[in-house]
């Protein structure tokens, strides 16, 4: 049975010097001050009494090899003579005496290094020692890398994986497209005609897609296609799992093509809890830009199509990731390592009011860009169908121009020429009513021109 450890060195441990055992009438500050003083004078005094201690056995051991050597030499000598005169006698005697006093002095001395060990106060200063120490410099500490939101980037060896992939994959296109090529001698149909029949069956089974709300819009048109070709059948092989491409290397069209269902599920989730446990178990997909973008298009659309409510969810859920992604990159870590730090600082009331707070602010943002996003489709959709706008629906807060007047309220006190020019877009009849006015009366009207939008200076 092995011998249990000894602990009793430990008894011993002196209490910190800023405990809290100051009487009230004592000042803080001054009494740690004196505490620590007088247990370094304490420790100063000891190791100076262990010094001369150890200096004088060192210098009493010296003096006990000299008489040994002495000793031992006078009796070599002496077993080779019969006579020894007295002086030699009492030399050797007193030799012996002194080596017993020096020998009985190390024994003291030994002793009071041995009650200065055994009685020693430990505190923070003597419990440890360094041992090694060493700067490690790293030569890439420049090299950032998080992107500017605070995403993690691909390292090397993704980068390599992903660009082996796509060589794989072009080969496979080519190797498919010569089989297609020569299959379609025997009636196999092709992929262009699989996608015209997959769209075509699409149409067919979607009656309400002719009576779409106008209001409705899609994320993008990128983000549109990537949703029909994330739900829609492959018409091509996955890579192999061993080329499988990272996360951040995918564009957002591939993104969204492999993990929209993901994205969108997180999107439901209303507890923080679960939102957390959501995060741990798929953050390698939700921790990256392409997600993030995908929410805030999403909180956008939600909010133009009516869905304020879950616009509002959305919107929580996108800003967990934009917070997470901040929070990492001022720590300098992987997006991954501060789920739990993040939800724990959610615990602190006065931490999540300052969170939805944030998340309030970005609710306003996009019903501000909601209705801006609106006015631009409706603009975009009375032009491409020819039809005018009427300037005085716009409210006047919005049609002012870059000198602060209105445009409606100018073009009422311009001379009837002007109007006429303006009506008919025409250059050449604003130059002729221009001419026909005093030069004063012309840089006065067109001024105003310029002020209220009707007419650009460059």
């Amino acid at each position: 049975m092995s011998k249990p450890f000894d602990y009793s060195k430990w008894d011993n441990i002196e209490l910190s010097d800023d405990e809290d055992d100051v009487h009230p009438n004592i000042d803080r500050e001054s009494w740690f001050r004196l505490k620590h003083r007088s247990r370094v004078e304490r420790e100063e005094k000891e190791d100076k009494d262990k010094k001369r201690i150890q200096d004088e056995n060192a210098k009493a051991n010296l003096r006990i090899k000299e008489i040994n050597k002495i000793l031992s030499k006078s009796a070599s000598v002496g077993e080779g003579s019969d006579s020894d005169s007295d002086d030699d006698l009492e030399d050797l005697e007193g030799l012996r005496a002194e080596l017993k006093a020096l020998e009985d002095s190390i024994t003291d001395n030994q002793a009071k290094l041995d009650h200065y060990e055994k009685n020693k106060k430990w505190n923070v200063d003597n419990m440890c020692n360094v041992v090694e120490e060493r700067t490690i410099v790293n030569a890439n500490v420049k090299e950032s890398k998080f992107s500017d939101a605070g995403y993690a980037l691909p390292t090397e060896a993704e980068q390599a994986a992903a660009q082996a992939a796509a060589e794989k994959q072009m080969e496979k296109k080519s190797q498919a497209g010569s089989r297609e090529s020569s299959g379609n001698k025997t009636g196999i149909p092709t992929e262009k005609l699989s996608k015209a029949k997959l769209e075509d069956s699409k149409k067919a089974e979607d009656p309400a897609t002719s009576k779409k709300d106008p209001v409705a819009v899609s994320k993008s048109s990128e983000s549109s296609a990537s949703a029909l070709s994330a739900k829609s059948p492959q018409l091509h092989p996955q890579p192999d799992s061993e080329l499988s491409v990272s996360v951040a290397m995918l564009s957002y069209h591939e993104f969204t093509q492999k993990y929209a269902d993901t994205v969108e599920e997180f999107m439901s989730i209303e507890s923080l809890d679960k939102s957390r446990d959501f995060l741990l178990n798929n953050g390698d997909v939700l921790l990256q830009e392409n997600a993030s973008n995908y929410l805030l298009l999403a909180s956008l659309e939600d909010e133009m199509n009516g869905l304020h409510q879950k616009m509002k969810l959305v919107a929580r859920q996108s800003q967990i990731i934009s917070n997470i992604a901040e929070l990492a990159k001022s720590l300098k870590t992987h997006p991954g390592n501060v789920i739990h730090p993040f939800f724990q600082r959610l615990q602190n009331k006065e931490l999540y009011d300052g969170f939805m707070d944030g998340v309030n602010q970005f609710i306003q943002r996009v019903e501000v860009r909601a209705v801006q996003k609106r006015k631009e489709m409706d603009e975009e959709r009375a032009r491409e169908a020819g039809e005018p706008v009427d300037v005085s629906e716009i409210p006047r807060e919005e049609r002012l121009g870059p000198g602060g007047l209105d445009p409606m309220e100018v073009f009422e006190t311009l001379p009837e020429a002007m109007q006429e020019a303006f009506e008919s877009r025409e250059k050449d009849k604003l130059e002729a009513a221009l001419q026909a006015m005093s030069p004063d009366e012309a840089s006065y009207h067109l001024q105003r021109c310029i002020d209220c939008g009707l007419w650009n200076s460059g």
